[in-house]
């Protein structure tokens, strides 16, 4: 028997909450319920299992994070939307590790989950139409979205790792990356021959 005002949301953000304490890796059923005040049978009338908590957490951070992107790009093009949609992308994992890791870790999504969270699809159209206010097209959309991507990933990843040692300041070398990928992608090198979508 389900725990009355147990829901499969309350186990996700209290899943969710764990994740950015302790890391996405080190949450288990076990803490969650504890978390909860039930007991970790309880759980189970809710997420089948860890793996689905950990795409129900994904999901919850992919919805979050688009919405943050989005009203941070509202009304802006060219180099002011890159820099909002990257201020916005670094922000949320720095405010979130736990769930901003699962959002680039190959988690096992429930395809029924998967296909009715707007969160994803969102900012695959918020992503694809910054780029085109540079005018790119297929195939260069779709290496631009990867780049853009890598680039913040890895920014992010390396900063929360402690990768920058250096005596100048991370927050003065991600200014000038986005300055390098406005400049690349208004002069967008042009496509090879033969290269398709």
């Amino acid at each position: 028997m389900a725990r009355a005002g147990l829901t499969a949301e309350r186990v996700t953000v209290a899943g969710a909450g764990l994740a950015d304490e302790v890391g996405l890796d080190r949450v288990t059923m076990s803490q969650v319920a504890r978390r909860l005040g039930v007991k970790d049978a309880s759980l189970y009338a809710h997420v089948r299992n860890l793996e689905d908590l950990r795409g129900r957490i994904a999901l919850l951070a992919a919805d979050e994070k688009t919405i943050r992107i989005a009203e941070a790009t509202s009304g802006r093009a060219g180099r002011e939307a890159l820099v909002a949609f990257a201020d916005a992308w670094r922000e949320y994992a720095h405010a979130h590790p736990g769930r901003y890791a699962a959002t680039q870790a190959p988690i096992r999504i429930d395809p029924e989950l998967a296909a009715n969270a707007a969160g994803p699809r969102r900012a695959v159209e918020l992503t694809y139409g910054m780029l085109r206010g540079y005018g790119l097209a297929e195939p260069d959309l779709t290496d631009a979205v990867r780049l853009l991507r890598s680039t913040f990933h890895g920014f992010v990843a390396l900063e929360a790792a402690g990768g920058f040692a250096h005596q100048r300041s991370p927050q003065q070398s991600w200014i000038r990356a986005l300055d390098a990928l406005h400049t690349l992608l208004e002069h967008w090198p042009p496509s090879r021959e033969g290269d398709s979508a």
